[in-house]
């Protein structure tokens, strides 16, 4: 039976003719509009905080930036290197982390040591300028208890130390 059925001319033609007209439809503003959307400006340069207390232990610290405008960003950059007496500072190496907030906490740092941070911002158009430099430095190391000068009477106690740290350090707290 299939086979019949196959042999059989079958006839398409549609009895009534199709009542379209042939539009154009003009897409012109719409693809003015989706290319504006598209085109986003990089973004203005962010503003770095200066350092908070208590955002510092001997081998971390916490930067904090900011945006005064409503960029979109998609990134930033952080930039940051010791800071140097020297007047050329090419030895000194120069550190870059991607970021995606407007803080990091950078680690493994020296002890009682001053680093200079800058930040860029980052979208598809492009990179802002970078921010003001600002100087962070970490917190001392503790200091190191001489124990065989240790000396003590019946009113008062003799206590030595000595400071672990390459820079000179503010004040010394002693607790009882």
């Amino acid at each position: 039976r299939l086979e019949e059925f196959l042999k059989k001319e079958v006839d398409l033609e549609l009895s009534t003719l199709p009542d379209f007209e042939e539009r154009v439809i003009d897409v012109s503003e719409v693809e003015q509009l989706m290319n504006s959307i598209n085109a986003i400006p990089a973004p203005c340069a962010p503003v770095i905080n200066p350092q908070a207390p208590n955002a510092a232990t001997g081998t971390s610290l916490r930067v904090c930036w900011g945006l005064f405008s409503d960029d979109t960003v998609e990134c930033y950059q952080l930039c940051y290197q010791p800071v140097s007496n020297e007047r050329h500072s090419d030895g000194q190496a120069e550190h870059t982390l991607k970021v995606k907030e407007t803080y990091c906490t950078i680690t493994d740092l020296l002890p009682n040591t001053q680093y200079e941070f800058w930040v860029s911002a980052l979208n598809a158009s492009g990179i802002s300028p970078p921010s003001e430099r600002a100087v962070y430095v970490t917190a001392p190391s503790p200091p190191t208890i001489k124990s065989k000068k240790i000396r003590s009477c019946e009113n008062a106690a003799l206590v030595c130390w000595e400071s672990r740290d390459i820079n000179p350090v503010d004040s010394y707290t002693v607790e009882l």
